[in-house]
């Protein structure tokens, strides 16, 4: 008997029932979070078998003053004819007066399991630089101590780990990127404050709806210590292996529209739009989100259809 896809099916009905509410934002945000999920995920460094670059910029909340944004770089491998991967990745966010630029470094080591399997493992090293320019603020009392003093390049060393099981059709992750608290600028209270343990699960399928369509769910939850959850639900169609067509949903935020172009088998384009839900939508024009991911095979290794994760 076959109990792997019930258990697929079982963990998917788990996370959808689950009572997710959107919290505020402490950790950048991902629309296409299931193209490139090392940069919360280490164990997922190494596993699509080939070298590959991944480039991402996304601007949140487009027409107000001090909204996110985000722009990051990753490159992944395996290691050799080893079960080792490695992943490198680079991520700068501005919000308001602050700069975060955190460099990461991931190794991951899989096993292979029955049904043709894998289980990764990984840990992720960073270093976190934090800048903020209190004279970007407008300020009620400008001799207020708090704001005499601007914040150049304060470095926070800290560590991760994660879980990511797969097939060729599915995949399944846990991961916490930051073990350790870290200082990061709070818009809201317009003051540092320490970042708490974010908690990321993952999951995803394929399934042939005939032999030029292929549908993709997938789902992203995240949560962080006395919050509730988090969740980003997507469903992608791909089309004639080559047009990627897709809604998302991120809950009691806002509703977008993918779209990504396999260019050749090396090259693929991304493009996603989020539309806000809630009343922020009356002081922007939503966010925009653009990537690119560009890969190099070998001829042991060269693959004849794009994959989907």
């Amino acid at each position: 008997m076959n109990y792997i896809p019930r258990f697929r099916a079982m963990v998917l009905l788990m996370f959808l029932g689950l009572p997710f509410v959107l919290i505020g934002q402490q950790d950048p945000l991902y629309t296409n979070y299931m193209y490139n999920p090392i940069v919360f995920n280490p164990a997922y460094a190494g596993t699509r078998e080939v070298v590959s670059f991944f480039g991402h910029h996304r601007s949140q909340w487009v027409g107000l003053d001090g909204a996110p944004v985000t722009s990051s770089f990753s490159m992944q491998t395996p290691l050799g004819y080893s079960n080792l991967g490695l992943g490198v990745s680079f991520l700068n966010e501005e919000i308001g007066p602050s700069v975060d630029n955190t460099i990461g470094i991931d190794i991951s080591y899989k096993f292979d399991l029955p049904m043709d399997s894998k289980l990764s493992f990984g840990i992720k090293a960073s270093g976190h630089l934090l800048n903020i320019d209190y004279s970007k603020l407008l300020i009620d009392d400008p001799t207020d101590p708090q704001y005499q003093n601007n914040i150049d390049n304060r470095f926070s060393p800290n560590i991760g780990a994660g879980v990511y099981w797969y097939t060729d059709r599915f995949y399944l992750g846990f991961s916490i990127p930051n073990f350790l608290e870290t200082s990061h600028y709070d818009d809201n209270s317009t003051s540092l404050v320490e970042e708490r343990l974010h908690y990321y699960f993952m999951a995803g399928h394929v399934f042939d709806l005939n032999e030029h369509i292929q549908f993709k769910p997938a789902l992203l939850s995240k949560f962080r210590a006395g919050f509730p959850m988090q969740l980003d639900l997507t469903s992608n169609f791909l089309l004639f292996e080559k047009l990627t067509l897709g809604i998302a949903y991120r809950l009691e935020s806002s509703f977008s529209g993918l779209v990504g172009f396999q260019v050749s088998d090396q090259i693929f384009l991304g493009y996603s739009y989020d539309a806000e839900t809630s009343k922020l939508a009356n002081y922007n024009s939503g966010s925009h989100e653009l990537f690119l991911r560009f890969e190099i095979f070998n001829s042991s290794n060269k693959i004849y259809s794009p994959r989907f994760f």
